[in-house]
């Protein structure tokens, strides 16, 4: 008989629990808009170079098993002729979640990567909407691929400690 997954060395059961997640809650923490452009009393169609820079940061909550995982964006559009800002818009938003099973050696990328991942659809509405009704076209932001700025993030960390140390 072929050994399955559930069952380890020596033919013990071996009882590994699923993954537990679950969104309790998310709610936008912080939101700014500037219509740079209509304070200039600027007119007519520009051609926007939109540039976005995503941040992200989470932390144990004091209730067990549960996180807060916060998702900040800076978009900054500028008129590719000229150079001038058409808009800033910049956004913190943020899921509680319920996590249970993970390996507290993978709970960091997940809460990094497979959170955000959750988030991401919410966020590009928002984005998609605040623009809209700032009287731009709805900004739809590309599918953020999250397990690429993880990597990203910890090879620069990576790469900027061996520069910490030989400055100490």
């Amino acid at each position: 008989m072929a050994d399955t997954p559930e069952t380890a060395e020596n033919g013990a059961a071996q009882q590994t629990a699923p993954v537990k997640m679950n969104v309790l809650a998310q709610f936008v923490r912080d939101l700014s808009f500037e219509n740079i452009l209509a304070q200039k009393g600027a007119q007519g169609d520009v051609q926007p170079d939109v540039q976005l820079q995503v941040n992200l940061d989470a932390k144990k909550r004091t209730t067990d098993h549960q996180y807060e995982v916060i998702m900040k964006l800076q978009v900054n559009s500028k008129a590719k002729e000229c150079g001038d800002m058409l808009f800033v818009l910049e956004l913190e938003y943020a899921g509680v979640f319920h996590i249970e099973n993970v390996p507290d050696e993978q709970l960091h990328p997940f809460l990094l990567i497979e959170c955000p991942r959750m988030l991401f659809p919410f966020v590009r509405r928002i984005v998609s909407d605040v623009t809209r009704d700032g009287g731009f076209p709805p900004l739809n932001l590309e599918t953020i691929d999250f397990l690429q700025l993880y990597r990203s993030e910890l090879a620069r960390r990576t790469s900027a400690q061996p520069a910490e140390t030989a400055n100490a």
